[in-house]
């Protein structure tokens, strides 16, 4: 009897195995199945979206990259998914520099600048004012800050080829981290499916602790930046 139910058992759990793999499975079939140029696409407006002043504060583009990215299945897709990301967050990030250069220090007092919030504002400038160059770097990965500060910069005068000197390697970097995050854990999934019932804890169990690193990096570049934006 005692081994009757030992069987049921393990036989229920390797179907719940079987159950979340064929899912898991039937996900990363659709990502797939979309044109990888449609994919790479997508990605790289929302990440421009995400980026941008506008409505960056709500377009979850990190997360439309991960999705994304666990479609890619060669090296050269995932370097021309990153290579269109960051194209789409230095557009993003040009077009909040050039509106700043543009409307200057009375956007701050327009509705858009009531919307981003005083407090914001004086962070973010007191922010570039101590740190500069490595202020526009850092805020990529900051949340809030890292759709204020290309403003910021433009209203300031900075020059635009220093803000995209900054800027760029920053962009590279977070378009590097997210998608190796994700196409790492989706073709270490496709490797393991076939023989290994528990492949989809591994995906995402890689997800997990991979977006548990970025986000425990953001919080710890908190709490060190922290000091620098107050007056």
């Amino acid at each position: 009897m005692i081994q009757i139910t030992a069987r049921s058992a393990s036989f229920r759990d390797r179907s719940i195995y079987r159950v979340l793999n064929d899912v898991l499975s039937s996900i990363l079939d659709v990502v797939s199945s979309v044109a990888p140029w449609l994919r790479i696409l997508i990605a790289s407006v929302a990440i421009m979206l995400e980026t941008s002043v506008l409505i960056g504060l709500i377009v979850p583009g990190d997360t439309i990259v991960i999705v994304s990215a666990t479609g890619v299945t060669s090296v050269p897709e995932a370097i021309i998914l990153g290579a269109f990301v960051v194209g789409g967050a230095i557009a993003g990030e040009s077009i909040g520099y050039m509106i700043g250069r543009w409307a200057g220090p009375k956007l701050r007092h327009s509705r858009l600048g009531r919307w981003i919030g005083e407090r914001n504002w004086d962070r973010a400038e007191t922010y570039l004012r101590r740190r500069g160059g490595i202020a526009i770097f850092l805020s990529r990965f900051l949340p809030v800050l890292h759709s204020i500060v290309p403003l910021t910069v433009g209203m300031s005068g900075y020059p635009y080829r220093r803000f995209l000197a900054w800027t760029l390697p920053a962009c590279v970097l977070w378009s590097a981290i997210y998608i190796t995050i994700a196409a790492g854990a989706a073709e270490t999934y496709r490797e393991l499916a076939d023989s290994a019932h528990w492949a989809g804890y591994v995906f995402f169990g890689l997800i997990a602790l991979g977006l548990l690193a970025v986000f425990g990096g953001k919080k710890l570049l908190q709490l060190i930046e922290r000091r620098h934006m107050k007056d």
